[in-house]
């Protein structure tokens, strides 16, 4: 009777240390995957996505039986992570601000996964259930950030979220152009400063002397180098270099990944 007890406690403990590794390896996994996917595509193998995640094919084979399985779970995760950093949004003090750094966020990190949203929106019979379910979650938290930043007066009130998602694929066509690390292409910061209920007014460019360049960079308020939101100035202390603290939180969240 003794013997058995403490065999019973021994297999209590393994069990759920068996589980913790199987997650342990899952999130490797996921992690290879979405790092080979933006560097090579969806052509990547199963075999590649194992040998960065240093685990054995068989592990990989074991959480995701098919590379269409491990495609969607790519996917799934990071619409999952957009919909919480716009659920994150909600709770910032300038909604507005916050909006648009959500915009910045989505349009300079995906064109890496290009190749994973076209094949994911194409007609090819995956089973979207999943990706339904974060995509519906992702949906819910943009709209409710897009409200927040339409009451504030920030946001045209004729915007709706299926014209932002319309948006995001343009300016994401547009930015794939650039490198991973540059910031918002001049075309993408036209096309939010659209959104705005007040944009930035556009001129054609003149000629114009030395003392006028100077006096208009002095008259002229800055850009936010994140959501490309007037960067307002301040008569004391420093100046400053982001609209918001949401977007200097943003901008620190790239630096210190």
């Amino acid at each position: 009777m003794q013997g058995g007890r403490n065999e019973m406690t021994v297999d209590n403990r393994v069990e759920p240390a068996i589980r913790a590794d199987a997650r342990r390896n899952r999130a490797l996994v996921l992690a290879a995957a979405q790092r080979a996917l933006a560097e090579r595509g969806t052509a990547v193998s199963l075999a590649e996505v194992a040998r960065r995640a240093g685990v054995g094919a068989g592990t990989v084979h074991r959480h995701f039986p098919t590379k269409t399985d491990l495609l969607e779970a790519v996917m799934q995760q990071r619409v999952d992570r957009l919909a919480a950093l716009a659920a994150d949004h909600l709770a910032d003090p300038d909604p507005g601000a916050a909006f648009f750094a959500l915009c910045a966020h989505v349009i300079t990190t995906t064109p890496g996964n290009k190749d994973l949203c076209d094949l994911v929106q194409s007609d090819d019979g995956w089973p979207r259930a999943l990706l339904r379910g974060a995509g519906n979650r992702f949906h819910r938290a943009l709209g409710a950030l897009l409200t927040a930043a339409q009451r504030q007066g920030a946001v045209r009130p004729d915007v709706a979220v299926t014209d932002v998602l319309d948006i995001y694929t343009g300016c994401v066509a547009i930015q794939r152009h650039r490198r991973a690390d540059d910031p918002l292409a001049p075309a993408v910061v036209l096309i939010l400063d659209a959104l705005r209920t007040r944009p930035s007014p556009v001129t054609e460019p003149t000629k114009v002397d030395r003392d006028e360049t100077r006096r208009h960079d002095e008259t002229s308020p800055p850009r936010c180098p994140v959501c490309a939101g007037a960067v307002h100035r301040s008569t004391t202390g420093r100046p400053a270099r982001y609209c918001s603290p949401a977007c200097r939180q943003k901008a620190h969240r790239r630096r210190h990944p």
